[in-house]
């Protein structure tokens, strides 16, 4: 696949990639990641059962939510195409001298589905959607890259005036929660575009969630709006 063909933000890669060093800091730019990856995890853990099963995580940076689902029990490989990130990835995994094995590699998904399609019995790609220029391509990909009846997992933001207030101009702007300038507003995805999309792929919708952040407690939680962040999980059609 030429890299003209990559569906891929090179600007995006460089701003994660410059921030790469302070992914595992639970009080830098990456402290939202750390505070909502418990929710993630065990939205993700109680509906696919991750113990035993081959998951893929596409998009994982630094490897926050991979190494959550390898403490699981499952059999984890990372994707992402900035090199920095799944640097900073494999040397925690050394740092924390952890007892599993996580394969992390540069590859567009893309290029990985047209290699192992029908491989894992869950994808997830999460905070991903947003900051590629094709996320239907990304969709596609996750789907064909799950084995059937394979659970997929995405969450993205809302586009609406609420999520432009408290996603952009509270997070980065008001409370410094994440660095200004880290999302475009433009490519937030509304749930009913996501489902175009998802349908499209094959995938068939089993629950949606939002993820809500209190500023007065500083903390998240799952709630039933989705007006801001949410959650989806998914399943793949059956070949029967």
């Amino acid at each position: 696949m030429s890299e003209s063909a990559v569906n891929v933000d090179q600007a995006e890669v460089r701003k994660f990639e410059e921030l790469a060093h302070r992914w595992w800091d639970p009080q830098s730019e990456f402290k939202p990641l750390h505070e909502i990856n418990p929710l993630r995890l065990d939205f993700i853990d109680q509906t696919a059962q991750l113990a035993g099963k081959c998951v893929l995580d596409v998009g994982c940076g630094g490897g926050i939510l991979a190494e959550g689902m390898a403490q699981k029990g499952a059999t984890v490989t990372g994707i992402d195409m900035g090199e920095a990130p799944l640097q900073v990835a494999r040397l925690h995994l050394l740092e924390t001298e952890a007892d599993f094995q996580i394969d992390y590699k540069r590859i567009p998904v893309e290029q990985l589905a047209d290699e192992q399609p029908d491989s894992f019995d869950v994808v997830t790609c999460m905070e991903m959607l947003e900051h590629v220029p094709d996320p239907a391509s990304v969709i596609e990909a996750c789907t064909r890259l799950a084995k059937p009846g394979g659970h997929v997992f995405f969450s993205t933001l809302n586009r609406n005036p609420k999520s432009y207030l408290l996603a952009i101009i509270g997070a980065e702007y008001v409370l410094n929660l994440l660095p200004r300038g880290t999302h475009d507003f433009a490519r937030f995805i509304r749930p009913s575009e996501l489902d175009t999309w998802t349908r499209a792929a094959g995938l068939t919708t089993d629950a949606i969630t939002g993820m809500v952040y209190n500023p007065l407690t500083r903390k998240y939680r799952l709630d039933g709006n989705v007006d801001v962040n949410y959650l989806v999980s998914c399943r793949k059609d059956s070949d029967e």
